[in-house]
């Protein structure tokens, strides 16, 4: 008799651990996680290389199941947006991103989250709880089910965790995702295609820095000032800004990965030329880029989007000082796009007007 078990949130060597206890040869996580995460199938009976007692025994301590597609939103350049439901009635939400050199996945760690930046929508409702890894596997799962098209190549290639929630107050059952994903026989996500995102958790930064693995590190930095910043985010009234570079900068040196700076541009906020001149004071000779994001605007927040002119401007700025800049290609401006805004009309009551926003759909 097996115990109840999520065998979806399981590692490698914990699936490897459960069928030695069961006196089943080892080979036996490897064929299991296979189907799982290689051929992504979503009941035992599909497990053909597994005996029918294991398959039973297996179904009734871990039920398996495809996930449930609560609503799905389609942009006119590609971007997918889908709010993915909980067992527990919850549910999150997870973007498909179109690029020239593939598809990337937008995945979320939490249920809301507890970081109070005030110009995000995911955390206006609070944390309710931490994903497991299951559920965030599962949304990848539920991604690729949509997209598979028969004999066209169609796989979720790299995978970013900037959902909603703060993936390092989630550190163990992320770390866990991560390493499940690159698994060969699995998703097989290089590391390289992994990001892994924050708002500026110092003693998780400097944690995922001697994993040793080379993810790329994101940053939502938003403010080059303490003052501007935690009037943006609360949390750098703990980690402050010389303390937050200084652990990404201990990143970089012990993984060689460039760290990602995301700045939030958020008009007559953070916007000026005196704060990129400030930016660029900031980061310069460090290994990093500045990613700057027009902001989306949330309507409970109040902030609004700066002009073109303002945003070219601020990466002129920094460009001019060395920086290497990027401005974010906007994707899914015609949709529900930011963190937790479809999540939030779908708690409204909105979830059947969302859900038809498909492509080519009126």
């Amino acid at each position: 008799m097996i115990k109840t078990v999520d065998i979806k949130s399981m590692s490698y060597e914990e699936c490897r651990n459960l069928f030695a206890s069961l006196g089943e040869p080892a080979y036996r996580a490897d064929q299991v996680l296979e189907w799982l995460h290689g051929r992504q199938v979503t009941s035992y009976d599909e497990m053909t290389n597994l005996p029918g007692s294991l398959r039973r025994a297996l179904a009734e301590a871990s039920p398996l199941c495809a996930p449930e597609v609560l609503a799905v939103q389609s942009s006119a350049e590609g971007t997918t947006k889908y709010l993915i439901g909980l067992a527990d009635g919850n549910a999150v939400e997870t973007v498909l991103m179109e690029h020239d050199y593939g598809l990337s996945l937008c995945v979320s760690s939490q249920v809301g989250c507890a970081m109070g930046c005030a110009f995000c929508a995911s955390g206006l409702g609070g944390l309710v709880r931490n994903l497991t890894c299951g559920e965030m596997v599962d949304q990848i799962l539920a991604v690729s089910l949509d997209i598979a098209t028969g004999s066209q190549d169609r796989r979720v290639g790299s995978v970013v965790m900037m959902g909603s929630g703060e993936p390092l107050a989630n550190y163990d059952n992320v770390l866990k995702f991560v390493r499940l994903i690159n698994w060969k026989r699995g998703y097989g996500i290089g590391y390289r295609r992994i990001t892994i995102s924050t708002c500026g958790i110092v003693p998780g930064i400097h944690r995922l820095a001697e994993e040793g693995l080379p993810v790329t590190l994101s940053v939502s930095l938003h403010a080059p000032d303490d003052s501007t910043r935690s009037s943006l985010m609360k949390i750098n009234e703990v980690y402050p800004i010389g303390q937050l570079i200084d652990a990404c900068t201990d990143y970089a040196d012990s993984t060689g990965r460039r760290v990602t700076y995301e700045y939030c541009l958020i008009g007559g906020v953070n916007d000026s030329k005196a704060h990129a001149e400030s930016l660029a004071s900031l980061v310069r000779g460090t290994l990093c880029h500045v990613n700057i994001i027009p902001l989306n605007p949330v309507e409970e927040t109040g902030f609004v989007r700066p002009s073109r002119e303002a945003i070219d401007a601020f990466a002129s700025t920094l460009r001019f000082a060395g920086i290497e800049t990027t401005i974010r290609r906007e994707m899914g401006a015609d949709i529900d796009a930011a963190c937790g805004q479809l999540r939030r009309r779908w708690g409204r009551g909105e979830g059947e007007r969302a859900s038809d926003k498909r492509r080519g759909k009126g």
